[in-house]
């Protein structure tokens, strides 16, 4: 069930209740002109909306990362969605494998990454004349591992988001209000975090992983993951698609997809999707 925006308030620390929207605004017009690190997700996409209705056009500009642990559909979407805000827009190339950190895929490799990320970002900001980066991380990413949030901290980057404590649920019902097409879209993340720790990073491993999940979607799968176990593929859907999976020929369909792809063995995860399952093993 998804909350009213209108409902959505917040202890303002300077005053009694307002409305996290208000905040988020208010936040904004502080800034005066952002750079937004916009990856097409529900929640950077609503950063950018308000961001593009609260602050002068020229004072806001989405820049997307490209690279082989982005998924082409994302890509895509991202884009016709900017479009559709009338942003100005920007897409670069961040070249994550260049650095041996992020390829041998350590705990921490998001700090590797987003460190790539906001460095370039950083140029890009000063060179628009603009006065800060900001990202689309919410109030729920805080009780996550987000090693990411150490680059974020070294390089100033805010979460206006988070700064105004709204939450997933919060963003997705706001992000209806406000008439975003894609509030109900599900969670994303980049390729990368479908291998598990100490296990190198290839491009060639995101393109196979990228095509499981392609070929999962088009039988009708939305919210999804295919971790990567070497010869093994461990598919993640939401509790109450695992009946459907097993459907007429579905499984012997999706067997033989993946075994053109090089998985010897698919299994499928009786737990169903969850955000961030190879952290399970950090956890224990």
């Amino acid at each position: 069930m998804h909350l009213a925006v209108d409902y959505i308030f917040t202890v303002h620390p300077n005053g009694p209740k307002m409305r996290k929207l208000d905040i988020l605004k208010d936040i904004l017009k502080d800034m005066k002109s952002v750079l937004v690190a916009y990856s097409g997700g529900v929640d950077s996409a609503y950063l950018l909306k308000i961001a593009v209705d609260t602050l002068d056009n020229d004072k806001v500009l989405a820049v997307t990362a490209s690279s082989e642990t982005y998924p082409d559909h994302e890509k895509k979407e991202a884009r016709e969605l900017c479009e559709k805000l009338g942003a100005k827009a920007m897409v670069i190339e961040t070249r994550e494998f260049d650095d041996p950190n992020f390829r041998s895929n350590p705990k921490d490799r998001c700090y590797y990454c987003k460190k790539e990320l906001f460095s370039k970002l950083t140029a890009i900001m000063k060179e628009n004349n603009l006065a800060f980066i900001i990202d689309g991380s919410n109030a729920d990413d805080l009780n996550d591992f987000r090693p990411g949030a150490k680059a974020k901290k070294e390089l100033g980057v805010r979460s206006p988001l988070q700064e105004a404590e709204l939450t997933k649920e919060e963003i997705r019902s706001s992000a209806k209000a406000v008439g975003l097409s894609n509030w109900d879209k599900p969670s994303s993340a980049c390729l990368a975090s479908r291998i598990p720790y100490g296990t190198e990073i290839v491009p060639e491993v995101l393109q196979r992983i990228e095509k499981a999940e392609d070929y999962l979607r088009s039988l009708g799968f939305k919210q999804l993951r295919v971790r990567h176990h070497d010869k093994l593929a461990r598919i993640e859907i939401e509790s109450h698609e695992i009946p459907v999976i097993m459907k007429g020929n579905m499984m012997g369909k999706i067997n033989k997809k993946f075994d053109e792809l090089g998985y010897i063995y698919v299994t499928l995860d009786l737990k169903g999707y969850r955000t961030g399952s190879l952290n399970e093993a950090i956890n224990e």
